[in-house]
């Protein structure tokens, strides 16, 4: 459980005099002399009458005694308001105090009606305004202030439309919704998929519970509460660690199920299935909604729309369903001889499994078609022709939108993915990251796939996902009709806009690989550094996929936002490097039987490594 250790409110009148002192003494922390504090003192000063009218707040500690640790005035009216004072106690910072007034102050100017909010910053606090989002207005200090500016925009439509703007019980179930499919491309433990179920942190911007499959660290928890301000979200963890179904597991629960579909939040799943649906109550299941997470049935649908007219910019490629593999291998085989590649898949698959593009010169590498063809996975295959275009600005797109309760589409937006041969690596969304034209034509074919969906029975997220086809056309692949990576990285960028002011770029990156497998705490400093090292970036780091750390392969997944693409680079470049160089320090200990113990690791590892990431030193 996250639980609230500081809350903000309003000042009373009867404070004033209190609040003027913290000021004071919280400016006199940067070592300024007497004379100085003395000048500046009546700027500092706030008056008994002003409190209502300058809309001052404090923030103090909860509990039985609670001390003030903050101040902070919200002036001016619409469309612009300023942060006046913005001071907290010395003893207190570091403690989040002058992040929960700032965001209190960001919301309140929303509220308000402003379009922006101004902030005149002492040149020691410069960092401190960065590294929360307002970026430098420009042009010289004003009387020895920094000026910054955090532009205020209205949250997206989807947003309060998708989980009812209040919070949501999450539900990890992506390898219950997986084995529905029968999946001959994911292996049977489905250990990727109970990773992924971490992914339920941000299946909206509110949680109230997050329910998951397996054990998560707690600095994880403490973590993206942080960076996403969660006040009070309750974790249900370890809720099925033999793998079985997670809506069964909770079902299992009587207690816990009683306390999670009795508390009238809306439950959110990954995905659909028969468990869930026992487990919601939302009426008898009906498995044909989901007939479209078929790679089959989904071509056929865009086959469909295409020839009803309306897209002349999509193109959907050619499809065939071989008999066997004898089959496929032949029609591999003319192709080939033609000069032509071909794409074969299994029926379902997750993030490229099961995927393989077999060009003719891959062919005549492997021996032959058919033995092109091992390795895939078994079960049915379908083939189909390859679209390619080596100029197009992006290859591989995605379109994110939901279908509400009472069948109405709603956009969320598009994304490029980070696609590395068929194999997804995670995905970019935000200001500039599609082309305009792309996004016309993403947004049309998109809805209107979300409306055959609609009309079919679906109701939950889905999105399309597409390549270059080549003279500026597009061609859909797949749809999926479940939450994806892309789609945690849409909701962590609507809660970074309203946290943080401005429009976000956010990128998702999978899988960071290690060098060495790390222990949970190991783990957490290494994040808790990498989010200091980003916030120097003017970014924010975001750990999303915590519990592969110590897999036999170790990774983590992650999420990097910033208000600038190039902002973004560089976070990225930083987490993977310092991932990396950090991994290689354990690297041959790891398989070295003579190596120092777990307990010497640790010990080398909190001498050496905070200070390393933090100043840079450290390279892969």
């Amino acid at each position: 459980m996250v639980r609230e250790a500081v809350r903000v409110r309003a000042a009373r009148p009867d404070e004033a005099a209190a609040l003027s002192a913290l000021a004071l003494r919280s400016k006199a922390h940067w070592g300024y002399d007497e004379e100085f504090l003395a000048a500046r003192a009546p700027e500092l000063a706030i008056r008994a009458e002003e409190v209502g009218s300058r809309r001052v707040v404090v923030a103090e500690a909860s509990g039985a005694y609670p001390e003030l640790l903050g101040v902070a005035t919200l002036e001016g009216r619409p469309p612009v308001a300023e942060l006046g004072l913005l001071f907290v106690e010395p003893s207190a910072i570091g403690r989040g105090v002058g992040r929960r007034l700032y965001r209190d102050a960001v919301r309140r100017a929303r509220e308000l009606g402003c379009r922006a909010l101004v902030i005149g910053a002492d040149p020691h606090a410069a960092g401190f305004y960065r590294a929360m989002g307002a970026r430098p207005a420009g042009g010289a200090p004003v009387a020895g202030l920094v000026r910054f500016e955090v532009r205020l925009g209205r949250a997206a439509p989807w947003v309060a439309l998708w989980s009812g703007d209040r919070p949501a019980v999450h539900l990890g179930n992506v390898a219950e919704y997986n084995a529905q499919f029968g999946d001959a491309s994911l292996d049977r433990e489905q250990l990727a998929a109970h990773h992924y179920a971490a992914l339920a942190a941000f299946y909206g911007p509110r949680p109230g519970a997050l329910v998951l499959p397996r054990p998560v660290p707690a600095w994880w928890v403490a973590q993206v509460a942080r960076q996403l301000d969660w006040s009070r979200v309750a974790v249900h963890d370890g809720v099925a660690p033999d793998r079985r179904s997670l809506s069964a597991a909770v079902a299992a629960r009587h207690a816990l199920a009683a306390r999670l579909t009795g508390s009238g939040a809306v439950l959110v799943p990954w995905g659909q299935s028969p468990d869930f649906a026992r487990l919601a109550g939302g009426g008898p299941w009906r498995p044909e909604v989901l007939r479209h997470e078929s790679k089959a049935a989904s071509h056929a649908l865009f086959t469909g729309i295409v020839r009803a007219g309306g897209h002349p910019d999509v193109l959907v490629p050619r499809q065939w369903r071989p008999r066997n593999r004898w089959a496929a291998a032949r029609l591999v085989a003319a192709r080939t001889r033609a000069g032509l590649a071909t794409v074969l898949k299994s029926e379902h698959g997750v993030g490229g499994s099961g995927t393989r593009v077999l060009t003719p010169e891959r062919v005549r590498a492997a021996g032959g078609a058919l033995a092109a063809l091992r390795g895939l996975p078994r079960g049915p295959l379908l083939a189909e022709e390859y679209a390619h275009d080596p100029d197009a600005p992006v290859r591989d797109l995605t379109y994110d939108a939901f279908v509400d309760a009472a069948g109405r589409v709603h956009p969320v937006g598009a994304a490029v993915m980070d696609v590395v041969g068929t194999a997804y690596h995670g995905a970019t969304v935000g200001p500039g990251v599609v082309p305009d034209g792309a996004r016309e034509v993403l947004s049309a074919f998109g809805g209107a796939v979300g409306r055959e969906l609609a009309a079919a029975g679906y109701r939950g997220w889905f999105d399309v996902d597409f390549v270059g086809a080549g003279q500026g056309r597009l061609a859909p692949t797949e749809t999926n009709l479940r939450l994806t990576g892309p789609s945690a990285a849409f909701v962590v960028k609507a809660r970074l806009d309203e946290l943080r002011g401005g429009d976000h770029v956010v990128r998702i990156m999978d899988r960071v690989e290690l060098g060495a497998r790390l222990p949970e705490a190991m783990a957490g400093e290494l994040c808790a550094a990498l989010a200091r090292g980003c916030a120097e970036l003017g970014a924010v780091f975001v750990p999303a996929i915590p519990t592969a750390a110590f897999d036999p392969a170790p990774w983590l997944g992650v999420l990097v936002a910033a208000h600038t693409r190039e902002a973004v680079d560089a976070a990225e470049a930083l987490v993977r490097a310092r991932a990396a160089a950090v991994g290689a320090m354990f690297g041959e200990a790891a398989q070295d039987p003579a190596a120092p113990s777990e307990r010497g690791r640790r010990v080398a590892w909190r001498a050496t490594i905070p200070a390393a990431i933090i100043s840079g030193t450290l390279k892969a």
